[in-house]
């Protein structure tokens, strides 16, 4: 089984070590790299190229926003696959927006539970954005208030410039597309619940929840749970 490759930037020496100590209780999880600073981070990153870089926002030299951004632009001329987790104690929306458009995968709050952090490392590694419950209530905010704002920091401007019918398409999503418990599952992915929570509330198996999901995205042609959100508050499936 191969396993999930991580890199920690963190300038905190105890966040750190802490973090990389309890990942690496997990069989299927790999530290292969560390940086205490973005400087050195990026070009860590640019080396090991790790599956997921866990970034935490306030680095000294350049905040993890940027370090993200510049990696990302750097993966538009070579190959560099690798997926950003910011891990932050800010959660005001600003810091949230902008890290999503710099092209962040996930976001988490610092004080996350170790088994969400694990829950967030995975999902992000099947490629699927997982934002914090704590923070979700600012993506919902700014979907309502400006979703084509937020889209824009989900949605690949290639996948617009090729397919001239796409926001036509997103604005004429039918509810009847999705059954009434996949609606249900929808409303709650909105309101930023995991997979777990979500079984726990509509008392179903997290299997039956993920077999839900896939065929949310697949009808909204969402290529993860935080784009699936965004076009059904747009496109007012939920509210």
């Amino acid at each position: 089984m191969s396993k999930i490759r991580i890199a920690l930037i963190e300038d905190h020496d105890l966040t750190r070590v802490g973090i990389r100590t309890a990942l690496l209780q997990k069989d299927d999880i790999e530290v292969v790299g560390e940086a205490a600073n973005a400087a050195e981070g990026l070009k860590m990153l640019k080396m090991v190229q790790p599956d997921i870089a866990i970034v935490d926002i306030g680095l000294p030299d350049k905040d993890g926003i940027e370090l993200t951004r510049e990696l990302k632009s750097t993966a538009n001329g070579q190959q560099l696959l690798t997926k950003v987790l910011i891990l932050t104690l800010r959660d005001n929306k600003e810091a949230v927006l902008a890290a999503f458009a710099a092209g962040a995968d996930s976001y988490c709050m610092k004080d996350i539970k170790f088994d969400n952090l694990l829950e967030a490392v995975r999902v992000t590694y099947n490629g699927n954005a997982w934002i914090d419950p704590a923070i979700a209530r600012i993506v919902l905010q700014q979907a309502q208030q400006n979703p084509q704002k937020l889209e824009s920091a989900f949605v690949d401007t290639k996948t617009i410039a090729s397919n001239p019918d796409y926001v036509d398409n997103l604005e004429g999503i039918q509810p009847y597309t999705l059954t009434e418990r996949e609606l249900e599952v929808l409303q709650l992915i909105v309101e930023g619940c995991s997979n777990a929570v979500i079984a726990e509330r509509l008392y179903i198996t997290v299997g039956t929840v993920k077999t839900h999901v896939r065929n949310i995205l697949n009808k909204l042609c969402a290529d993860d749970r935080t784009q699936a959100a965004v076009r059904a508050l747009r496109s007012g499936l939920v509210g």
